[in-house]
């Protein structure tokens, strides 16, 4: 009886150890060995249970080394444009398909309803529709109906820029956050909103997380527990990133992460090697599938000869005359669609014929500037706000972080800056007076890739790469979104440890 009291004793012990030691690498610094969310010395809060998962319509594209340029074998127009070299993009989130007409009619939608006295706003935001029309073409019913018609619904938006682009992943940034917020209670929920009748104080990320929205008829009921020293026993506080609840923001994606998307190589890879390389989203050099269920049936949606844009009736080959829905044909290996033909597709890059010259090989990109948030107020850490409630940007002053008066010094009226923020040109000599002349490329000429429904074969390779103005559109192109991925969703690397733990942790 002894013995097994005991053991009893002994169990009880370890047990009550272990919790010790798991409460101690949870919630205790281990630095300075410093409770985390304790009131009573300062409140920090550290979420150690936050799990990254992507935000809607996004799929995890686990990043590596690939070759950029390196699927291109043949250049017809002799561009030397996308020679090959060898970089690494870091892992990253990207729609599994293109924006679709639903999506921009959601986006007119809440302009409407959120700015009615705005036309402008809402002009602005509109699809270029006339970009259907050709003097020898009659596409004059596509005008009309191609975004607003339900049988086109779920087709690529088109006719968008390069800057309506931006603008739709920077206002679908705020309504997924704010979807998040309401949702979980943290703002008052949409049927309250709703009942208030406001319009015009759109929820905007960045001013959310600095503070300046909150309040009366703005704060849920849930939002979470004030631990600062002094705050009321039933003190609330608004959701910060520390806590890990907000989503990044969506942009287009990189020039480099799109081609290394469309690839889809690791379908390919095998312990480490890359057994075949590939010449388009999918495996072969041809541009017909080769299983028996749809043998010979093209793969992507794109102008097969002069004069074929589909097919012959009663045994069409890819079905679509000008576009088709965003989930059509097989996805690649990452599980995108239409990384191949349907609509070409901006990317964020700046186009220059040199790029491969030129490049950082992790994460290259070239954008031109650096842009920071203008504040209102600086000391005081208020951000200014266009009539919209977002935040006004401005080119940056400044390299690295400035000293505080160095910080109150450029946003007062004395403010001066010698710094060259067109950093991401890499300092390129833009010959403004030659543009239209001996040049078409300036620091608004973007990147789109990827093939369309009117383009041949070869600009389904996705190495390749054209470039527009980014005020300019047309039928053949649309977009798709992309978010930075925080952290690693792919699980940690071999030997990696646990936050708190003891032993050394692996990088």
């Amino acid at each position: 009886m002894r013995t097994v009291v005991a053991w009893v004793i002994i169990l009880s012990t370890i047990t009550a150890f272990s919790s010790c030691k798991s409460k101690k690498s949870k919630d205790l610094s281990p630095k300075t060995g410093v409770a985390y969310n304790d009131p009573h010395n300062g409140g920090l809060q550290i979420n150690r249970k936050v799990k990254e998962t992507p935000g809607p319509g996004l799929v995890a594209v686990e990043g590596g080394t690939f070759v950029m340029g390196g699927s291109l074998n043949e250049d017809l127009g002799f561009a030397h444009d996308n020679l090959k070299r060898r970089v690494t993009v870091a892992s990253f989130y990207i729609d599994e398909t293109e924006v679709s007409n639903a999506d921009w009619l959601e986006y007119l939608h809440w302009i409407a309803q959120n700015f009615p006295e705005d036309g402008k706003l809402y002009y602005d935001a509109l699809p270029d529709s006339l970009v259907w029309r050709h003097s020898l073409s009659y596409n004059e019913p596509y005008v009309n109906l191609y975004l607003r018609h339900p049988s086109f619904q779920d087709y690529p938006v088109v006719g968008v820029s390069w800057e309506q682009a931006n603008a739709y992943c920077q206002w679908r940034t705020d309504r997924v956050n704010e979807n998040v917020l309401r949702q979980s209670g943290m703002l008052v929920d949409y049927k309250t909103r709703a009942e208030q009748n406001t319009t015009g104080d759109a929820f905007n990320t960045e001013i959310y997380l600095n503070g300046q929205l909150k309040g009366e008829g703005i704060d849920g009921p849930r939002l979470p527990k004030d631990n600062r020293p002094g705050a009321e026993a039933d003190a609330r506080r608004t959701v910060r990133m520390e806590d890990g609840i907000l989503k990044q923001p969506y942009r287009l994606p990189t020039e480099a992460e799109w081609e290394y998307a469309a690839l889809g190589l690791i379908g390919n890879t095998v312990e480490g090697n890359i057994e075949n390389s590939r010449t388009y989203p999918w495996s072969g050099l041809g541009v017909r599938s080769d299983r028996r269920k749809n043998q010979g049936r093209m793969l992507a949606n794109f102008k097969i000869t002069s004069g074929n844009n589909m097919g012959v009736a009663g045994d069409l080959n890819d079905g679509g005359d000008i576009t088709v829905p965003v989930m059509s044909y097989a996805p690649n290996d990452f599980g995108l669609y239409n990384m191949a033909g349907n609509v070409n597709e901006w990317v964020n890059d700046v186009y220059r014929q040199l790029s491969y010259e030129d490049f950082e090989d992790f994460n290259p990109f070239r954008g031109n500037v650096f842009m920071d948030n203008k504040y209102e107020d600086a000391e005081g850490r208020l951000l200014a706000k266009d009539k919209y409630g977002r935040p006004i940007k401005v080119p940056a002053k400044a390299p690295r972080k400035q000293t505080w008066e160095e910080l109150q010094a450029a946003n007062g009226a004395d403010a001066t800056s010698t710094y060259a923020y067109d950093a991401r040109g890499s300092e390129d000599e833009e010959m403004k007076e030659l543009y239209g002349k001996t040049t078409l490329i300036n620091n608004k000429s973007r990147v789109f890739k990827g093939g369309s429904w009117n383009d041949r074969a070869y600009w389904l390779n996705p190495a390749t790469r054209r470039f527009m103005q980014q005020d300019e559109s047309n039928a053949m192109t649309g977009f798709r979104c992309a978010m930075t991925m925080v952290g690693n969703v792919f699980g940690p690397a071999p030997g990696k440890t646990k936050p708190g733990s003891r032993r050394g942790s692996y990088h």
